[in-house]
């Protein structure tokens, strides 16, 4: 059921914890719900030097939030726009329909806590 990536991405998280000093923060969900995705930025330069996530659901919601920190690590803002839950969906091998919906949660967390960022710094 679970293609080797997200087996990969469950078993050995990438970035997994919370950023002290974030200057972008969403969550999604909630642990009440048994599905929740927290992501924190930090944000250089309109750059993203780093990323971390927090999980809370089945593999797929943790492989789908792993994905996503990889992928915008080292992206400015306007890339990480860009991505979306069908790129993190191949990204982790194709997920089945009844599983798409963490990958548009990690999606919707993503472009929240970039939101976030940007709220803090326009002027």
């Amino acid at each position: 059921m679970y293609t080797p990536q997200v087996i990969e991405h469950y078993e050995n998280p990438r970035n997994a914890g919370t950023i002290t000093d974030a200057n972008g923060t969403a969550t999604i969900g909630s642990t009440a719900s048994g599905e929740m995705i927290k992501l924190t930025l930090k944000v250089l330069e309109d750059v993203i030097v780093a990323a971390k996530f927090r999980a809370f659901g089945c593999p797929t919601a943790i492989a789908s939030a792993s994905i996503l920190t990889e992928m915008v690590t080292g992206s400015d803002i306007p890339e990480a726009l860009q991505i979306t839950a069908v790129h993190l969906s191949e990204a982790l091998g194709g997920l089945p329909l009844d599983k798409r919906r963490y990958a548009e949660a990690a999606e919707e967390v993503l472009k929240t806590a970039i939101a976030d960022f940007l709220s803090k710094t326009e002027v």
